[in-house]
């Protein structure tokens, strides 16, 4: 678990992710050394999963996220499905759900034309996946990680 101090870490990283750990420890009165033993800790734990960017897909060419379920022939098969969906780079979450579907995807696509062509020509052809429906995404209101609050 995470102490009060490791929780004002992750909400200084949470803040800016590039933050010196030596500004971490001035702001919270502990050591460099400390700060540092604490963030390998947790990432050896897997509170923190990975320091990397943030990126706006539209920048880099990525026009249009959908929303994308998925319901699979079998349940069982999903192993096999992710597997193959690992493979397609324009599928940037993978999440079982319960519900309507049996997966819900996160996809970025150039425009409509490439959208299509992964849904059909890529996802489509996977063994094992019966059918998909996809939401367009019309921008995003909001996004962030879970806060560590005090306990």
């Amino acid at each position: 678990m995470i102490d009060a101090y490791d929780r004002r870490i992750l909400q200084e990283l949470e803040h800016d992710g590039r933050v010196a750990y030596s500004a971490i420890a001035n702001s919270l009165h502990i050591s460099n050394t400390m700060v540092h033993q604490r963030i390998n800790k947790m990432m050896d734990n897997g509170v923190i999963s990975g320091i990397r960017p943030v990126i706006d897909e539209k920048k880099i060419g990525y026009n249009l996220g959908s929303f994308t379920g998925i319901t699979l022939e079998n349940d069982y098969s999903s192993d096999k499905v992710i597997a193959e969906l690992r493979k397609i780079k324009e599928v940037t979450e993978c999440h079982f759900i319960a519900g309507g579907y049996t997966l819900f995807l996160r996809i970025f696509a150039k425009d409509s034309d490439h959208l299509r062509k992964i849904l059909y020509d890529k996802i489509d052809k996977i063994e094992g996946v019966s059918k998909t429906e996809s939401m367009i995404d019309l921008g995003c209101a909001f996004k962030r990680n879970v806060k560590a609050e005090p306990s």
